[in-house]
């Protein structure tokens, strides 16, 4: 396979073992190397951890170039088509169960991490050149949602995501884990100037779509249909208060998802998945 990652196998044998920091204790509130930010002010690693093969896999293959691996030796036969081992190549700390166990704080089925530092961030402009459909959130700040709209965006055929106010860090651990790496894979952006952005998009040739149960709402599929070539922005909220009137205001149209059996709306990531479906098939 071509444009394998380079390794250096290095045996780690002492928990304390300082080489693997970057590892180290991943469900501490006040020590986790994926934080930007920790207790007190004090500034974090701000790293990207990417858990198990699959999500190390698309790592390998996103712009968040993994600079340390550490696993168990069955793991990294599993990505023997994605790595090569050669001298001076990233590291590939090797351990056993027991000692990934004592540096991560728990036991990890997946057996194997990587480590990557934060690249520049896009902009808006850069996400949404050449896009077709993207994905717009505003206050959506839990992150197994946050997670499930990036894998939803990737098998749904979503060219970006862009983050309004008040969200969650998208690459927070756990997102990542939950978006199945796609959080590496789909561009993102944050916006500076919201909801100013909005009319970035409708430059752009956007049709924002705020989708909301709200009063005045049209049906999500009568939102989409017409010109195939338009190019779509879904935009949706948070749990509970969903998208502000204020941002809503600021988009061409709102749509709500027909719903039966009293329900009034659906999770936020499965609304997106929704509105996501309904532009591909349209």
């Amino acid at each position: 396979m071509n444009n394998r990652q380079a390794v250096e196998v290095i045996d780690i044998t002492d928990p304390l073992d300082d080489r693997v920091d970057d590892f180290r204790d991943l469900n501490s509130v006040d020590r986790r190397p994926d934080l930007p930010a920790l207790p007190g002010g004090r500034v974090g690693k701000a790293l990207v951890i990417a858990e198990g093969v699959l999500v190390a896999q698309r790592m390998i293959r996103s712009r968040f170039a993994p600079h340390a691996f550490f696993g168990v030796d069955r793991r990294l036969s599993e990505l023997s088509d994605d790595v090569v081992e050669q001298p001076g190549g990233v590291p590939f700390y090797r351990a056993s169960a027991e000692v990934m166990a004592e540096v991560i704080g728990f036991h990890l089925n997946r057996g194997v991490l990587a480590a990557a530092r934060r690249p520049e961030p896009l902009t808006v402009p850069q996400v949404i050149d050449g896009a077709r459909t993207i994905a717009v959130l505003e206050g959506v700040n839990d992150h197994e949602n946050i997670g499930s709209i990036f894998r939803n965006a990737a098998g749904l055929d979503v060219d970006a995501v862009i983050f309004g106010a008040g969200c969650a860090d998208p690459l927070y651990r756990r997102c990542v884990r939950v978006s199945m790496g796609h959080a590496l894979l789909v561009p993102f952006a944050k916006s500076d100037d919201w909801p100013g952005d909005l009319q970035v998009l409708r430059d752009n040739g956007f049709r924002t779509i705020a989708l909301t149960p709200g009063e005045g709402s049209v049906a999500l599929r009568e939102a989409v249909s017409g010109d195939g070539d338009a190019k779509l922005a879904f935009l949706v909220g948070a749990e509970g208060p969903g998208l502000k009137e204020h941002t809503m205001r600021s988009c061409d149209v709102r749509a709500h998802i027909p719903m039966s059996r009293g329900t009034d709306s659906l999770n936020v990531a499965t609304a997106a998945a929704v509105a996501f479906y309904e532009a591909l098939s349209g």
